[in-house]
C-alpha cells in the first residue's frame, strides 16, 4: 500500500512537470507571433495642418484670484510666442505691436506642457498654435513655398545594441509622430507603425537596394522616395548623460546628406533633445531640397519603354497557343480585350519573403511582349497579386512563363504560377 502510494505521487508529480512543459512551449510560441505581429506598438501622427507652432513658452504670473492669474499667464504667452515666431519666420525687424485681440484671434490652440496654479500665482510652460491663414500676412508668407514630393519616413533607432524601426514603440518614433510637417518644406509620408508596418518597414529595409522592392514598399503608402532619419542613442551610465548622434540620409542606396551630436542630461531630458534632433534634421532635408539632393531616385519609377512594332514583332515570333493558329501582325498584340499598354493580367504569386516578390516580377518581366508587372497587393508570408500588362493572348503569357520552368493555373483574366 505504502509503495502504491509513493507510485501515484511521483506520477502526479510528473504529470505536472509535464504539464508545465507544455505550458512553456505554448507560451514561448504565443511570445513568437505576438512580438512579430501584435503587441502595443504604433503611434500616430499628429495632424500636419500647416499651422505654426511656438513651444517652451515660459510665464510667471500673478492675479486677483487663480482664475485671474491663469488668463494674465496665458495672455502674456501669447505676446511672447508671438516675438519667438516673428522672430522665426517673420522679414526682419521688430515684431509689430498687435493687440492682444488680434493676437488671441490667431492663437488656434494653446497646448499645456507644464504648469502650476496658486491662489493668486500661475507658473508654466505652454506651447502655442498660430492660425497660418490669419498669421501668414503678418509675417509675409502668403505667397508658400515649393514643397519635395511624397517622401516615406523610414525612423531607425540604435540604442543598447539593437536597431528598430515600428518593431516597438520608441522615443524617436514618437519624436517623428510629434512633429508638425505642415510647417516643413518637406511631404512627410509617415507610418503610424501599427498593423503589418513592423514587417513592411524594419531595420533590414534600409539594406536592401531591390528597386523592385522599394517600389512595392513606396506604394503601398504613396511614397515617391524615402527619407531615413537615423539617431544612435549611448547611455553613458545608469541615470546619466545620453548621447545623440543623428544622421539624415536619403534614398534606396541610403545616401548621406548631414550629420550631428547632441547631449542629453538625463533621462527626462530625452525627449526634448529628441524634439530638437527632429527640427535640425528636417533642416538638413529642406537645404538638400533647395540644393537639388531631393529629388526622387528615376530607377525607382522606371519601366519598360517598348515600341509598339517590337512588341508585335516579339508576339509573332512565339509558337501559337494549344487549341488554335494565332493571327499574326498588330492585331494578335491588341485583341479585343486589349488596351494601349496591352492586356491586362492579374498574376497570384506566392510571396514568403521579398525574394520571392523580386523573382515574380524578374519572371514576368522577361517573357516577350510584359510592358509592365507591378505588384498591386502584397501579403508577405502568403499569396501576392501582381498587375501585368501583355501585349498578347493570356494563354501565350502563361506559355512563357511555363518556358521558365513556372507551373500554371489559368483562370478568367488570371494566372496563378509557382514553383
Amino acid at each position: 500500500m505504502a509503495l502504491l502510494s509513493l507510485f501515484s505521487t511521483q506520477w502526479r508529480h510528473r504529470r505536472l512537470a509535464l504539464a508545465g512543459a507544455g505550458l512553456l512551449v505554448l507560451g514561448i510560441g504565443g511570445a513568437v507571433v505576438w512580438a512579430q505581429i501584435e503587441g502595443d506598438r504604433g503611434i500616430a501622427p499628429v495632424a500636419s495642418t500647416g499651422d505654426f507652432e511656438v513651444t517652451g513658452i515660459d510665464v510667471n504670473t500673478t492675479g486677483k484670484d487663480a482664475e485671474d492669474a491663469r488668463a494674465t499667464g496665458w495672455r502674456t504667452a501669447t505676446r511672447l510666442a508671438w516675438q519667438k515666431l516673428w522672430t522665426q519666420r517673420g522679414p526682419g525687424g521688430a515684431a509689430p505691436a498687435l493687440d492682444d485681440g488680434t493676437l488671441s484671434g490667431m492663437v488656434s490652440a494653446i497646448a499645456v506642457e507644464h504648469e502650476d496654479i496658486g491662489p493668486h500665482r500661475y507658473i508654466a510652460r505652454l506651447g502655442l498654435v498660430f492660425d497660418r491663414a490669419r498669421a501668414a500676412g503678418y509675417l509675409g508668407l502668403q505667397g508658400g513655398g515649393v514643397r519635395s514630393a511624397p517622401l516615406l519616413v523610414v525612423p531607425l533607432l540604435y540604442q543598447g545594441g539593437v536597431a528598430s524601426v515600428f518593431e516597438t514603440r520608441t522615443p524617436w518614433q514618437k519624436a517623428w509622430a510629434d512633429f508638425h510637417t505642415g510647417e516643413s518644406v518637406i511631404d512627410y509620408v509617415r507610418p503610424a507603425g501599427g498593423g503589418a508596418d513592423g514587417l513592411l518597414i524594419n531595420a533590414g529595409q534600409v539594406g536592401r537596394r531591390s528597386r523592385n522592392w522599394w517600389r512595392t514598399i513606396l506604394d503601398q503608402y504613396g511614397a515617391e522616395d524615402v527619407v531615413i532619419p537615423i539617431a544612435r542613442l549611448e547611455r553613458q551610465w545608469p541615470g546619466g548623460p545620453i548621447k545623440g548622434t543623428f544622421t539624415a540620409r536619403h534614398g534606396p542606396d541610403n545616401q548621406f546628406l548631414g550629420s550631428f551630436e547632441l547631449t542629453a542630461d538625463s533621462e527626462d531630458k530625452l525627449p526634448a533633445m529628441l524634439t530638437d534632433a527632429v527640427r535640425r534634421i528636417d533642416a538638413i532635408y529642406a537645404q538638400a531640397l533647395a540644393a537639388g539632393q531631393l529629388n526622387p531616385d528615376p530607377s525607382l519609377n522606371s519601366g519598360p519603354q517598348i515600341d509598339a512594332k517590337l512588341i508585335a514583332a516579339l508576339v509573332d515570333k512565339l509558337p501559337p497557343p494549344q487549341g488554335g493558329a494565332r493571327a499574326s501582325g498588330p492585331a494578335a498584340a491588341t485583341p479585343g480585350a486589349a488596351t494601349a499598354a496591352g492586356t491586362v493580367i492579374q498574376v497570384q504569386f506566392a510571396s514568403p519573403d521579398a525574394g520571392a516578390v523580386d523573382a515574380a516580377q524578374a519572371a514576368l518581366r522577361a517573357v516577350p511582349g510584359v510592358v509592365s508587372a507591378n505588384t498591386s497587393s502584397l501579403a508577405l508570408g502568403g499569396v501576392s497579386v501582381m498587375r501585368v500588362a501583355y501585349a498578347g493572348e493570356i494563354e501565350t503569357l502563361a506559355a512563357g512563363l511555363r518556358a521558365q520552368g513556372w507551373k500554371v493555373t489559368q483562370g478568367a483574366g488570371a494566372l496563378s504560377i509557382r514553383r
